[in-house]
């Protein structure tokens, strides 16, 4: 039982997209709790709705054609679903920060990073100009940037692929948010570099106290970083327990699956091929009935390919939506 405080409640979250091939429920009755100072993992294979799941928490889905069209997004007691544009501006970048899976697409190459920085920084805190520079530098030397006052005045083209992304974490982080939402932060990144953000960003969970949704399709990652993980599975939270339990004890066939299918080398021969889950992520104009993962499951039953598993507590604080969970 985690008695901290709860942050973010999202809960029977809904948000289509409407095309003109059909109608995609890219998230579609989606329910995650994220506490105070904790670092969530969302995962899950691509397509399984969870890039939508931040877009949504941030209320930046493109509409037209997509639309949040139920649920509630709960963050410190108020639903921000029902705020206005501007409120929403206001809490965006402020007390909800978000790191994108490509800082060369999010930094503007035009003005230089400390410009971008401190207008973040000058937007939110209302500092003038000079306090809005000293924070900048104060910020680029908090992330590992060597010459802070020097990589100020660089255009992002004259970064590395680890420098940008620093860049963006010091920007995500200069307003000190509650929650830091990392969507595929660091994908794009060599394994070296990948270990050294995700290094800087739990050091600066610990001493910001901020919450941290890692969202993310490497389990290497949220093992490294979580302490609880929701498994999303075509638009669904299918497991949610903490990190020790999902590695442990996975109860859900597909977090099974997931888990079956990393490299264990040292158990491994050569000659054997790694397991796999069979079959594809449904299409989204054409959802199966019944459990979504029924096509691809071991142990589906007539039941599971007729009705629609709940979400629920097999054990305190292990959430499953499965009518046949393994054993543990």
């Amino acid at each position: 039982m985690d008695n901290r405080e709860v942050l973010v409640d999202v809960k029977n979250l809904r948000t289509f997209f409407y095309t003109e091939d059909g109608v995609v429920p890219a998230v579609d009755g989606l329910d995650l709790t994220i506490h105070r100072g904790e670092i969530v993992g969302l995962v899950g294979e691509s397509g399984c709705g969870k890039s939508v799941t931040a877009l949504s928490i941030m209320r930046l889905i493109p509409n037209p054609p997509g639309k949040i069209i139920s649920g509630e997004i709960i963050f410190h007691g108020e639903n921000l679903l029902k705020k206005s544009e501007e409120e929403m501006r206001l809490i965006r970048g402020d007390k909800i920060s978000m790191i994108f899976q490509e800082p060369m697409t999010s930094l503007n190459p035009v003005f230089t990073v400390g410009d971008q920085i401190s207008e973040a920084i000058t937007l939110h805190q209302k500092t003038d100009e000079a306090e809005a520079r000293k924070r900048t530098v104060e910020m680029l030397h908090l992330v590992g940037i060597p010459e802070p006052e020097r990589r100020y005045r660089q255009y992002p083209h004259e970064l590395s692929g680890g420098m940008r992304q620093r860049v963006m974490i010091a920007m995500a982080l200069s307003s000190n948010p509650d929650l830091l939402i990392s969507d595929e932060a660091t994908t794009a990144l060599d394994v070296t570099i990948q270990a050294q953000i995700l290094d800087l960003m739990r050091g600066l969970q610990k001493k910001l106290g901020m919450a941290i949704l890692i969202i993310t399709h490497n389990l290497a990652v949220v093992a490294e970083m979580a302490e609880t993980i929701a498994i999303a599975y075509a638009g669904k939270i299918v497991e949610n327990a903490s990190a020790r339990e999902i590695f442990k004890s996975p109860r859900h066939p597909y977090t099974y699956g997931l888990l079956q299918s990393i490299p264990k080398f040292a158990e491994r021969r050569t000659n054997e091929p790694l397991p796999a889950i069979e079959g594809m992520v449904p299409s989204p104009y054409h959802m199966p009935n019944g459990c979504r993962f029924n096509p691809r499951c071991p142990f589906a039953t007539e039941k599971c390919r007729a009705e629609e598993p709940e979400l629920v507590e097999l054990t305190p604080g292990h959430l499953v939506r499965c009518f046949h969970p393994i054993e543990p």
